[in-house]
C-alpha cells in the first residue's frame, strides 16, 4: 500500500455498516435487456447501466458490473463499463469487478494492473479471480492490490453446480481444495482490522457449511440470493458466525424492477433491510 490509501477491507466494513451488507450485480445480458425494451446494441448497454448506477450506487454498499456482458461489444462495449465503473464509486458505491482472471506471471500481473492499477481506466475496489492455476499464481494481483488499497474475490465455494468436482477435491493432507483456499486468505488476512481486503466467493445456496472454516477475516461474497433460490434468510444457516462479513450478491432479483429507476431502488432497499435483519438475528 502507498500512501495514505485506506485498505479495501476497511472501506468495505465501513460500507457495509452504513449502507448495509447488499451488493447488486451489473449484469445486461440480452434477455434483460429485452425485458426493459432496449435493443441488444450499445446504446441498450449504456441506458441499462446508466440507469442502475443512477438508480442504487448512491444506497447500496457495493455494485459488481460482469465485465464480459461489456466485453462481448467489444471496444464501445468496455467504454461504457469504464463509465460505469467511475460514475458507481463517485456515487459512492464500492465496485467489484466481476472478471475472474486468472493466469501465471507477467500475464496475471497484466490482468491485475488492468484493474488494480490506480491509473487504470477501469480501477476497481476489488477484482474476483480464479485461483486454479494454483493460489501462488494470484500473487501478481495480491500485492498490487495491497498496494493500491483494492481487494480480492478468490472462487473458493462457488454456487454453480460444476465447481464442485475441483473445490471439492481433497488434497494429499485430507483438506479439499476449497478449504485450502480459505486458508491462504486467512493468512493474507492475519491481523488486519477491521477487515481483510482478501475475500472468498461462496455460494448463498450450497447449504449448510460448517465444516469449512469460513472466518478467513475477509468479506464472502455470496452469489444466489433471488433468482438462484436463495433468499436472505438462508444466510445465517449457510454461514453461521462468519455471517456479519457476507456480501450477498444479488443481481436478477433487483435488475428486473428495472428501467423505472424508483421500483430499482426499492427493491434495492428491501433486501439490505432483509438482509441486514437476518444478520442481526445471529
Amino acid at each position: 500500500m502507498t500512501g495514505t490509501t485506506e485498505p479495501f477491507g476497511a472501506r468495505l466494513r465501513r460500507a457495509m455498516d452504513e449502507r448495509g451488507p447488499l451488493c447488486v450485480g451489473i449484469d445486461p445480458h440480452a434477455s434483460l435487456l429485452a425485458e426493459w425494451g432496449l435493443n441488444d446494441d450499445v446504446a441498450g448497454l449504456e441506458r441499462f447501466s446508466r440507469t442502475v448506477v443512477e438508480a442504487v450506487a448512491g444506497h447500496v454498499a457495493v455494485l459488481k458490473p460482469q465485465s464480459a456482458f461489456f466485453e462481448r461489444f467489444g471496444s464501445r462495449g468496455v467504454a461504457v463499463l469504464e463509465t460505469s465503473v467511475r460514475e458507481a464509486r463517485e456515487a459512492g458505491a464500492l465496485v467489484v469487478m466481476d472478471a475472474k482472471r486468472g493466469d501465471i506471471g507477467s500475464t496475471m500481473a497484466a490482468y491485475a494492473e488492468s484493474f488494480l492499477h490506480r491509473e487504470a481506466p477501469l480501477f476497481s475496489d476489488a477484482l474476483t479471480v480464479s485461483p486454479y492455476l494454483g493460489y501462488g499464481s494470484l500473487k501478481p494481483a495480491v500485492e498490487l492490490a495491497r498496494r493500491n488499497g483494492a481487494g480480492l474475490f478468490v472462487l473458493a465455494l462457488t454456487s454453480n453446480p460444476e465447481g464442485g468436482e475441483v473445490q471439492h477435491a481433497v488434497r494429499a493432507d485430507g483438506r479439499s481444495v476449497g478449504a485450502t483456499m480459505l486458508a491462504h486468505l486467512a493468512a493474507e488476512n492475519a491481523g488486519e482490522e477491521p477487515l481483510g481486503s482478501f475475500g472468498a466467493v461462496v455460494g448463498a445456496t450450497l447449504g449448510d457449511l460448517s465444516s469449512y472454516d469460513l472466518a478467513v477475516n475477509g468479506p464472502l461474497l455470496a452469489p444466489g440470493i433471488g433468482a438462484q433460490g436463495a433468499t436472505p434468510a438462508d444466510l445465517p444457516r449457510v454461514f453461521g458466525d462468519a455471517v456479519g462479513n457476507v456480501v450477498p450478491n444479488v443481481s436478477r432479483g433487483v435488475l428486473r424492477h428495472g428501467p423505472d429507476v424508483t421500483a430499482l431502488r426499492a427493491a434495492a432497499d428491501r433486501f439490505a433491510e432483509e438482509i441486514r435483519a437476518a444478520v442481526a438475528s445471529v
